[in-house]
């Protein structure tokens, strides 16, 4: 089985999200969480790498005037994961990662079959691709404590990392299944 590692959205701007009313301190513990999850992730993406194990970057454009529009330092992608030669990045406009991209045709060309998975916006982004990946056939690994997301009007981020993770875990299409796994206890 060949497995790359998927990571979906850490960009700049990903979290602000004006339109929710917070406190300065709970902007600043989300903020604090979401800089422990790119840790998460920058270790993962170096253990990859140091496995030979591909590394795709996904990267949304949320269009003209958007905290994401591309070009934007907002779109930018977290310096922490950076990609670097022989890493894949592919863009996107939609919540679903496959949607419209060439995410498909590059797991295909490399004959990947599972994904280790992590990124920003669980309830969206994350949760989307890796439905539509179970659907599609692979075999996904979500980071436990490898995806984030900001406060919703109803529920606050740490109850939709913990629900997602919770519904995940185990989801199934045929024989594609999902398992939810921290990140220390990764392998590829």
């Amino acid at each position: 089985m060949s497995t790359a590692l998927l990571i979906i959205d850490v960009q700049n701007a990903v979290l602000i999200d004006d339109a929710l009313v917070m406190s300065d301190a709970r902007r600043e513990q989300i903020n604090a969480v979401f800089d422990q999850t790119v840790d998460r992730l920058r270790v993962l993406q170096e253990k990859a790498r140091a496995e030979g194990v591909a590394v795709i970057i996904v990267q949304h454009d949320g269009g003209a005037g958007d905290l994401l529009e591309r070009g934007t330092r907002g779109w930018e992608i977290r310096a922490e994961l950076a990609p670097q030669d022989g890493d894949i990045v592919v863009e996107k406009k939609n919540a679903d990662s496959f949607f419209n991209t060439t995410l498909g045709d590059v797991l295909s060309a490399r004959g990947i079959t599972r994904l280790v998975t992590g990124g920003c916006m669980t309830q969206y982004c994350v949760d989307t691709t890796i439905r539509r990946a179970i659907s599609l056939g692979y075999d996904v690994t979500l980071i436990g404590d490898g995806h984030t997301t900001t406060d919703s009007q109803s529920l606050k981020f740490e109850d939709i990392v913990r629900h997602h993770n919770e519904t995940l875990n185990h989801f199934r299409a045929g024989n594609a299944c999902v398992r939810v796994v921290k990140s220390q206890d990764i392998t590829f």
